[in-house]
């Protein structure tokens, strides 16, 4: 086949010069008898299908300067176009495919001249298919960056405008609107797009039309200010009926939507509505989809005009049902805009009613799944479920739906951390349905909450006012125009005066059984930004509740633990709230937040405390859960089960101390009671064995009556059923902390005598040491001389009196002086004795007493002493019958090992020598009334660990010790 004939449109310089002779000279010119075309219509249909289509071929367009001579001819064809008043919708087909079907010229003819262009009226057709063809070709450049750079430097947003303005054709209306979306892809261009229309035609431009003779469009032109292009592209979206027209003006818009003061321009200049109403007249597919992307993006952030738009365009039912659409871009463009009107309250009744709350749940637990996407594509979700709980209706729509679950299975997933803060708040709204909070309670909130208080979940987001809850439309009022989510749910139940106080909220009545308050008077806006520190009380404000008269009270510090403490708050007013917040977690968390707080905690903390230990039903759950000793340790001693079995402690200050002090007394008053008698009878006695040793443990803190205390602990046994335990499995981390203090308590309980601070020093510390009566044997010229040597394994000879030793002990007088071989012997063998155990038994021989001989087979502080010399001397001591001895070489080890710098560590290893006056003085050492807690706790540990399995020395010392009754001989030698 041969080849086709080139034409002169195959040249771009013939179609950029055919271009800029009817930019600069005139739209006319001579027709083509062949084609019925002109050389300008032959030139633009070969630079749309052939050189602009072509690899680079925009780029080429732009850099032989193709921008400038097309935009001047966009402005002559625009204002050569119909009048407004006499072109419609639909008025004339389009020129565009027409164009294209026609072929090229078979041979190019001269470009027509000035003169004859000029004096040719050009036809309303030709200027259509002029204009169509230039948009075209313009719509196909600003797909590039640089050419709409380069478009908006040359001035073409306000051709296109009057366009926009001037011809209502639907083909002419696309194209245009095509250009536009394209060149709104640049943020200052769609600035320019925004803002072009707000001024009158330039008389310039006028002007360069007079030569065309279309005074009646300069008139036109002249006698208004352009609308804007924005009413503009919202006209074409109600007299447009063609699809492809639609779509095109509808991706305009959605490109113009780039920030959220263009979106905030679109709505109010009513952008939204017509797009609710074409989606809800279920248009064609592709239109559909250009429909959602675009309300996506009005929506983003949406505004309160956009929420009134959509709602009143009906979409709100078209939107809930696209959410099950089969396209996966339109479904999932459909949910978000969902999840972006929950933002506005006006709304959100009327979108759960719709089936709303129903979708974002399924979506949500959908991407939640196994299966499901990323945290951050649950955002918006999480976001808008927790909005919808600010109404009453939804809140029963989200309930039914399994909301409740799913909204738990937030709070668990340390994942969604950074939501906490949110959906605990979102929980508040259900803060008077029983039948929400008992399901709550079941899925186990409380804890939940009490983590809360003190984790370091992320911060809630601030929401607007719009945000607020809807079944209170009075809240929108100046003072809390920028209130935040929090603040809004305080003004929920405190502002809109359904309390004097959070305090005060009674789980007795519901908000809305209740009359509407008289609104309160106007006051000065509150500043929203949040606080790091503690945050002060404001000034009083004046409330009125139903049933009270108008009173001066001050709100709480409310931050970000507020709606936690709320939620904890109402649990703790029920009837019997010991299954939930009378646990270990619950009760760690509260105390945590007290103790943790950098400022004054929230007194409706104090109050939960307070309510719990005054509350008769919760006495055993506080005694079961070792709540009673939790209080103690954590408040008045200040031992946090963080700060245990290590050393470092946190100080106790003297707020804390108090509080725990009257936590403990409200317990005191609670157990001495009738019932509390009865109760904690009834766990000692007939409980399981873990209660009966919680109870055991808890009665020396909470009872204070000798009656009742003696009865239970001595009488019945309560004080060996809690020893017995103390080599069990530990019930609780904090048992054997508990243990150590419960006894300490309890011995100053059965001896209230003022014993001072520290305990007092061993006698070798008072008194000088005594004369030695053996150094007199050692020197070079002894007196008198010895008639005896010992001798030891190590063959080492020690002097001694024959006479003096036989009288020290039976063994040595039947060894020495009875009718042994040794007693005709001047060199008696000593086995199994080194030097340093060898030492204090000859001074003990001959009379020497504490002449600090004892003192030196012990070892220093902090080496053991099992194996040592020590060890072999009291062993020593025990064979040859010398108990004196051993009294004092165990007042040697008690004076080095558990003197004044002695430590919890060396207990232990005391113990485990085995010897009753050291086993009776480690459990006085433990048990000292001026003990440092966390030290007698650590030696109780190390005592149970040295007992081992055998557990009886360590019991019957350690109850010697409470009940004052002395074991092992002279034990009060070794009080401490």
């Amino acid at each position: 086949m041969a080849a086709a004939k080139p034409t002169l449109t195959d040249s771009l310089s013939f179609c950029l010069a055919q271009l800029t002779a009817a930019a600069g000279e005139g739209l006319g010119g001579g027709k083509d008898t062949a084609t019925n075309e002109t050389p300008l219509g032959r030139a633009l249909l070969a630079l749309r299908t052939r050189h602009v289509k072509a690899a680079g071929g925009i780029e080429r367009f732009r850099a032989r300067g193709g921008l400038r001579p097309l935009l001047a001819l966009l402005r002559r064809a625009a204002a050569a176009g119909p009048a407004p008043s006499q072109a419609g919708p639909g008025s004339a087909p389009s020129s565009v495919e027409s164009a294209a079907s026609a072929g090229p010229a078979p041979s190019p003819g001269p470009a027509p001249s000035a003169a004859s262009s000029s004096s040719s009226p050009s036809p309303p057709a030709r200027l259509r298919k002029t204009l169509d063809l230039a948009l075209s070709i313009l719509a196909n450049c600003c797909t590039e960056g640089a050419c709409r750079a380069e478009v908006r430097r040359l001035g073409g947003i306000l051709p296109l405008v009057t366009i926009l303005q001037c011809v209502k054709t639907d083909s002419i209306q696309n194209r245009t609107a095509r250009a536009l979306g394209n060149l709104a892809m640049e943020p200052e261009s769609c600035g320019d797009i925004h803002s072009a229309g707000e001024e009158a035609l330039s008389m310039e431009l006028a002007s360069a039309w007079v030569g065309e003779g279309l005074g009646y469009l300069l008139a036109h032109s002249l006698s208004s200010s352009s609308p804007g292009a924005v009413p503009l592209l919202v006209e074409s979206l109600t007299a447009c009926q063609d699809s492809q027209c639609l779509q095109s003006v509808v991706r305009a818009l959605r490109n113009l939507a780039d920030s959220p003061q263009h979106r905030l321009a679109l709505a109010q200049q009513g952008a939204v509505r017509p797009l609710a109403e074409l989606l809800a007249a279920a248009p064609d597919p592709a239109l559909t989809l250009a429909l959602v992307r675009a309300l996506l993006e009005l929506s983003r952030g949406c505004s309160r005009a956009c929420a009134e738009q959509l709602s009143l365009g009906g979409g709100l039912g078209p939107l809930v049902s696209l959410a099950s659409h089969p396209k996966k871009a339109v479904r999932e463009a459909t949910i978000l805009i969902l999840a972006n009107l929950c933002a506005q309250g006006l709304v959100r009744p009327a979108l759960g009613n719709a089936g709303g709350v129903e979708v974002l749940l399924g979506e949500l637990r959908r991407r939640r799944g196994p299966n499901g996407a990323g945290p951050a594509s649950q955002q918006p979700l999480v976001r808008a479920v927790c909005l919808l709980c600010r109404e009453a209706i939804n809140r029963a729509r989200l309930r039914d739906a399994g909301g409740l679950e799913l909204l738990m299975g937030l709070l668990r997933d340390p994942r969604a951390s950074a939501w906490h803060p949110r959906v605990v708040a979102a929980l508040v709204g259900f803060l008077y349905d029983t039948g929400a909070l008992g399901r709550l309670q079941a899925l186990g909130l409380v804890p939940l909450l009490a983590g809360q208080l003190c984790g370091d979940a992320g911060d809630e987001e601030e929401e607007g006012r719009e945000a607020a809850s809807w079944d209170f439309p009075e809240e929108r009022t100046p003072e809390r125009a920028q209130a935040g989510s929090f603040r809004s749910l305080r003004s929920w139940l405190i502002s809109e005066g359904y309390a004097a106080g959070p305090g005060d909220i009674s789980p007795d009545w519901s908000p809305e059984r209740c009359p509407p308050p008289p609104p309160p008077p106007p006051e000065p806006a509150e500043p929203t930004s949040p606080t790091l520190g503690p945050t002060p009380l404001r000034s009083p404000r004046t409330l009125r509740t139903p049933g009270r008269s108008p009173a001066a009270t001050s709100e709480e510090p409310w931050g970000r633990e507020g709606p936690a403490l709320l939620l904890l708050s109402r649990f703790s007013q029920a009837p019997d709230p010991s299954g939930a917040l009378v646990t270990g977690p619950a009760l760690c968390g509260l105390l945590a937040y007290v103790t943790g707080s950098p400022g004054p905690p929230s007194p409706r903390a104090l109050r939960i405390l307070a309510r719990l230990t005054c509350n008769p039903a919760c006495l055993e759950a506080f005694v079961r859960s070792y709540g009673a000793a939790l209080l103690r340790a954590w408040l008045v001693l200040g031992v946090a089960p963080d700060d245990w079995p290590t050393l470092r402690a946190r100080p106790a200050r003297r707020q804390h101390r108090e509080l725990g002090e009257m936590l403990l007394q409200n317990l005191t008053v609670q157990a001495e009671s009738p019932f509390g008698v009865g109760a904690l009878t009834h766990l000692l006695l007939s409980g399981s064995p873990e209660d009966r040793v919680a109870c055991a443990l808890t009665l020396p803190f909470i009872c204070r009556k000798p009656s009742l205390w003696r009865r239970l602990l001595l009488d019945q046994g309560g004080l060996r059923l809690l020893l017995s335990a103390l080599t069990r499995p530990a019930p609780h981390p904090l048992f054997l902390f508990f243990a150590a203090d419960s006894l300490s308590c309890l011995q100053g309980l059965v001896s209230p005598t003022v014993i001072p601070a520290l305990p007092p020093p061993m006698p070798l510390d008072l008194d000088a040491p005594s004369p030695c009566l053996y150094e007199p044997l050692l020197g070079p010229a002894p007196i008198p001389a010895p008639d005896l040597h010992f001798l030891l394994d190590s063959g080492l000879r020690l002097p001694a009196q024959r006479a003096a030793s036989a009288t020290a002990s039976p063994f040595f007088r039947a060894l020495l002086a009875g009718s042994f071989a040794e007693a005709q012997m001047n060199l008696v063998p000593l086995r199994g004795l080194s030097p340093s155990a060898a030492w204090p038994i000859l001074h003990h021989l001959h009379g020497c007493r504490g002449c600090g001989a004892a003192l030196g087979p012990i070892p220093p502080l902090g080496q053991p002493l099992l194996g040592s010399e020590a060890e072999e001397a009291l062993e020593a001591a025990g064979r040859f019958l010398l108990p004196g001895l051993e009294e004092e070489l165990e007042e040697a080890v008690g004076h080095i090992h558990l003197g004044p710098h002695g430590g919890p560590e060396s207990v232990g290893e005391v113990f485990r020598l085995g010897r009753p006056r050291l086993v009776a003085h480690c459990a006085r050492w433990t048990l000292g009334p001026g003990q440092c807690p966390r030290k007698r706790a650590l030696a109780l540990m190390g005592l149970v660990e040295a007992a081992g399995e055998e557990t009886g020395p360590l019991m019957e010392a350690l109850l010697a010790v409470v009940m004052g009754v002395e074991l092992g001989g002279k034990g009060s030698s070794l009080d401490c």
